[in-house]
């Protein structure tokens, strides 16, 4: 039944490629993200569940 549905859309191999492509450019996007976030963020960020008063974050 799926497989006559999906022959019925036209260009329907488009989206697999538009997942993937959206897949990699997320997970490329974040690990540059990772490796260009400031020492000082993640400290901070690391040290706040032992905080026990509010503080304001810091930017990246």
């Amino acid at each position: 039944m799926y497989k006559e549905i999906l022959r019925s859309i036209e260009n329907v191999e488009i989206y697999p490629i538009i997942s993937l492509i959206i897949f990699v450019v997320f997970f490329v996007g974040m690990f540059i993200w990772v490796i260009r976030v400031p020492k000082t963020y993640v400290d901070h960020m690391k040290s706040l569940p032992m905080d026990e008063h509010e503080s304001t974050p810091i930017q990246p």
